[in-house]
């Protein structure tokens, strides 16, 4: 996978991630909540794509004329290669 965000974009991915983790500990460790847990699995995503550097939606939206034009979205998300 090659890096599509920008450093500061990753570091603002990175933030927020951190933030909406700290949040969801916070309410988790009060209450189990279902907007809890979202907000985790959010922000281990947020994390995941600053520490990478790579995110898989811009990767969907921006054009790329190497690519074949008869693979879909969809088998580019399965196959990134």
């Amino acid at each position: 996978m090659k890096p599509n965000i920008s450093m500061l974009n990753a570091f603002i991915r990175l933030t927020a991630g951190f933030t909406l983790l700290a949040y969801s500990t916070a309410k988790l460790s009060k209450e189990e909540s279902n907007s809890a847990w979202l907000f985790a699995a959010v922000g281990a995503m947020k994390v995941a794509e600053g520490h990478t550097r790579y995110c898989p939606v811009v990767d969907l939206m921006t054009h790329d004329e190497t690519r074949d034009p008869d693979e879909t979205a969809l088998e580019r998300v399965i196959n990134p290669s």
